[in-house]
């Protein structure tokens, strides 16, 4: 089976996991995208994040109330960002997108497993090889995370 006969059993998705996993590099356990919804090149992404109790942090974070660590929720928002710049550059393929700040990010209420979060990105500002974006991570419909991130846009060498 090709990856666009599996993209047909989901026509509501802009990218499937097959298709992210060829622009983002992560894997298992830090592959933190399971679906793009929408993606408009400049501008913005929206992306799906299953969370379940099989994820490794729940062992540790905590024990005896499983809550999903914010800053997995700041990773998840930084691969949709990654996402969103990877398919607006010109020459993707020679890029090569790093997480490069966090600011005004705020942590409203906690995520579980059986959520499913929906992360927007929007796409404020670049200046050089930086660029911003507003994010917002859901459950519910309800904003849980929420801030700006940064990513350094580098030549990639490989």
């Amino acid at each position: 089976m090709k990856i666009a006969d599996l993209k047909k059993m989901r026509p509501d998705a802009e990218m499937i996991l097959e298709e992210i996993k060829q622009v983002l590099p992560h894997r298992y356990p830090y592959l933190l995208i399971d679906r793009v919804l929408s993606l408009e090149k400049g501008v913005r992404c929206r992306a799906l994040k299953n969370v379940t109790g099989n994820e490794e942090y729940f062992n540790g974070h905590f024990p005896h109330l499983a809550i999903l660590p914010g800053v997995v929720i700041v990773e998840a928002m930084a691969q949709a960002c990654a996402l969103l710049a990877y398919k607006s550059e010109p020459d993707p393929e020679s890029k090569f997108m790093l997480f490069a700040g966090i600011d005004k990010t705020k942590f409203k209420r906690p995520v579980v497993p059986g959520d499913q979060l929906i992360l927007d990105v929007e796409f404020l500002r670049r200046k050089m090889n930086f660029s911003v974006y507003r994010t917002q991570a859901r459950v519910d419909g309800k904003i849980v995370t929420q801030g700006e991130l940064r990513l350094a846009i580098i030549e990639n060498s490989t």
